[in-house]
């Protein structure tokens, strides 16, 4: 059971027997920073299921990594005073390990399944009666031989996160009974997030330090923590009481990430569509080629960075690097740029 708990800041004993991102993770809606017309139909979709004594309709959450997806499955089981089970798509190889996940379900339990564009069509297909019917049918036997049991399900939420919405099949999103996109953070959200966990971590940062960390976090909460997490190792090896501007400019120094929040690789992206290929129009299949890279960590990794900071075009001929990533790269636009 997921229970509510007050923010205190932690001991160094009570950090020993928590993980760091345990931590650092919202513990009421309050908490929760961003997102806020998610949250909002959200909390009436769950206000309404309560008040009907019924289990909440299954959701389905989108978007990129480290945007708070599986965040929000622990407040909805914390909202409905729900148990909560985590199990993710790649650990699902077989219909036989859903069919034992399910079996094994308490009343009014939530499900969260994470990266579930990885279940195969198989799994969904067991998925599909057991969202609508809570019924899960299960085939022994093999040849002529084989029968069909089917075995009813206690009342429960499935809740499936996934980077890739469209890689699940369109008759299993149409099971959800709510769909949300979770988006890229604002970069004030962003410095509320960095002083927030500043704050649970005992540590000092001044203004000008968030600033530094939220404009290099990516619009991502976890890349924030992650950044202010090495900061504070790098304050606490070259000591000082406050992580400070120039604290913050270093330690990004260290890491090989600039300003923008660009890492090596991001930059290596950049400048070879820039000096192999002109700056674009490229093939992504090209691209990835060039850099021996996989075209999916291309698209999925790469892309939606700099597409959100408009350093990126996808256009029908190929990627185009636009006029902001040739100046903050310090290059000569393209002429087709200027």
């Amino acid at each position: 059971m997921v229970k509510s708990s007050s923010l205190k800041s932690p001991k160094k004993e009570e950090v020993i027997d928590q993980t760091i991102e345990t931590l650092l993770q919202p513990k009421g809606w309050d908490e929760y920073i961003g997102q806020a017309k998610v949250k909002k139909s959200l909390r009436i979709i769950l206000e309404a299921a309560r008040r009907r004594g019924e289990p909440v309709d299954h959701l389905l959450f989108y978007g990129q990594a480290g945007l708070g997806k599986t965040t929000l499955a622990k407040l909805v089981a914390l909202e409905m005073g729900a148990p909560l089970r985590i199990t993710s798509g790649p650990a699902i190889e077989k219909a036989g390990d859903l069919a034992a996940v399910l079996s094994h379900l308490e009343e009014n339990e939530i499900l969260f399944i994470d990266e579930a564009h990885r279940l195969n069509r198989i799994i969904e297909e067991v998925l599909y009666p057991a969202m609508e019917s809570r019924k899960i049918h299960i085939i022994i036997g093999k040849g002529p031989g084989a029968r069909t049991i089917s075995l009813d399900l206690p009342a429960f939420t499935l809740v499936a996160a996934t980077t890739r919405v469209n890689l699940l099949s369109a008759p299993l999103r149409s099971r959800f009974g709510a769909t949300f996109k979770l988006d890229y953070y604002d970069e004030k959200d962003i410095e509320v997030i960095i002083k927030r966990s500043a704050n649970i971590l005992g540590v000092n940062i001044d203004p000008a330090a968030t600033s530094v960390l939220a404009r290099a976090a990516r619009f991502t909460p976890r890349t924030a923590n992650r950044l202010l997490k090495r900061t504070r190792d790098y304050l606490e090896v070259h000591g000082g009481e406050v992580i400070t501007e120039e604290t913050a400019q270093k330690t990004l120094g260290v890491l090989e990430i600039d300003s923008l929040g660009l890492e090596s690789h991001d930059q290596i992206f950049l400048n070879t569509i820039i000096e192999k290929f002109n700056g674009g129009p490229v093939g992504v299949g090209t691209i990835a080629a060039a850099l021996n890279e996989d075209k999916g960590i291309i698209e999925d990794v790469y892309e939606p960075y700099l597409m959100r900071l408009g350093f990126l075009r996808r256009t029908p001929a190929g990627r185009v690097v636009e006029k902001a990533a040739f100046q903050h790269l310090g290059k000569q636009p393209s002429q087709q740029l200027l």
